[in-house]
């Protein structure tokens, strides 16, 4: 096989990728790029625009059937503090064999892999059948509109199996739980400290409902195998404005992690069954679920997960496991009617420092995952068995 990059040119990839600040947005100009890299080979891709700077892009080599879907976020998460990196956050830099920068493993890295090893199947004509359909999302970090919209076009509708290239390393999550993220609002009467009865403290009911939530989801007895419970936990508060003041409105934000026996019907029902409860005592509070992404759970039993465990053992030098992983995909939109046998694989380059300051993947590793993407590609699709 031809080598169509050297390693540094697939490092320079990652570079060039990681200092496109696609901090929760921009990600035009990161799919701009990626279409430029892909049109150099003579593989077209199409940009998806979502609003002015945001856009997925799709691409595909090969034809017909079968259609093997991968994919990859394009935003990252902010840096944080600058002064606690080592380095600049947005110049890749290598130190002892490890790759910094913010996206170098939450998951630039996967994305790059993805691409070169397309570029490398196209460009050796490794491809004898079927097509690999690359969807690269825009908005994965902040209620994964791209996949959304990825799946409502109908790009998902004749994928056989999909990879996501999530930072899991050498192991291949075939489950997640959902998210959910909620706003609760409470609507009071503004008054003098020294004459409460004047007013209606909005914090009072508020505060009640988060305590009575906190008992309803955290004791449940429903319990996943693979996924464990569901988390029900309050993040942000915001209430009044001066001590001495009734304050007249107060907030507060929720993340749910949801499992597929309590799922995020019901979570919802339960949230507003205890809303029209409260108000029904004179309370006014709202309830406003404004991202909710359902769990996915996959046996991780077909042909295509264990060629990726066979073939990615070759690079790990030990077996390659599938597990459950806690935060939440692509997946959540993209494979959400396929149904528990549907072949998926969350798998590629990275670490847990996803978010961290000092954020990075192992230069080897990466290196890896482009030589194991274009064997498990190409093996899968050109075998007359599927699934």
């Amino acid at each position: 096989m031809k080598e169509i990059f050297t390693d540094q040119e697939k490092v320079q990839i990652l570079a060039d990728l990681v200092a496109i600040k696609s901090v929760n947005d921009h990600e035009l100009q990161v799919a701009k790029y990626l279409q430029r890299l892909f049109a150099k080979y003579g593989i077209t891709a199409k940009l998806l625009p979502l609003a002015a700077n945001r856009a997925d892009l799709v691409a595909e080599i090969g034809s017909g059937d079968p259609v093997l879907g991968v994919s990859g976020h394009m935003d990252v998460v902010t840096a944080g503090e600058l002064t606690q990196w080592h380095s600049d956050p947005f110049t890749l830099t290598e130190r002892d064999g490890h790759l910094y920068g913010r996206g170098a493993t939450d998951m630039k890295s996967g994305l790059a892999a993805l691409v070169i090893a397309m570029i490398t199947i196209q460009q050796n004509h490794l491809l004898k059948r079927g097509t690999i359909r690359l969807m690269a999302t825009a908005g994965e970090e902040v209620g994964e509109q791209g996949s959304r919209y990825l799946k409502d076009q109908g790009y998902m509708d004749d994928v056989a199996a999909l990879l996501i290239a999530e930072p899991t390393g050498y192991r291949i999550a075939t489950a997640h739980k959902g998210s959910m993220d909620i706003k609760l609002t409470s609507h009071g009467i503004a008054a003098h400290s020294s004459m409460p009865e004047q007013g209606y403290n909005a914090i009072d009911p508020l505060m009640k409902l988060l305590v009575q939530a906190n008992q309803t989801f955290r004791n449940t007895d429903k319990a996943n195998t693979e996924l464990g419970r569901l988390t029900f936990n309050t993040t942000v508060f915001n209430g009044g404005d001066q001590v001495n003041s009734i304050p007249a409105q107060a907030s507060a934000k929720v993340n749910v992690r949801t499992i597929p026996e309590f799922n995020n019907d019901l979570v919802a029902d339960r949230l507003e069954k205890m809303v029209a409860a409260a108000n029904q005592t004179g309370a006014k509070l709202k309830l406003d679920i404004y991202m909710s992404q359902p769990s996915i759970q996959t046996t991780g039993d077909s042909r295509f997960v264990h060629l990726a465990q066979q073939i990615g053992s070759q690079y790990a030098g030990q077996a390659v496991p599938t597990f459950a992983l806690n935060p939440v995909t692509d997946a959540s939109n993209l494979v959400v009617d396929k149904g528990p046998q549907f072949p998926l694989a969350v798998f590629g380059p990275g670490n847990d420092t996803p978010h961290q300051v000092d954020e990075y993947v192992d230069r080897q590793m990466y290196l890896n995952f482009i030589d194991l993407y274009t064997k498990l590609f190409t093996t899968y699709l050109d075998s007359s068995v599927q699934g």
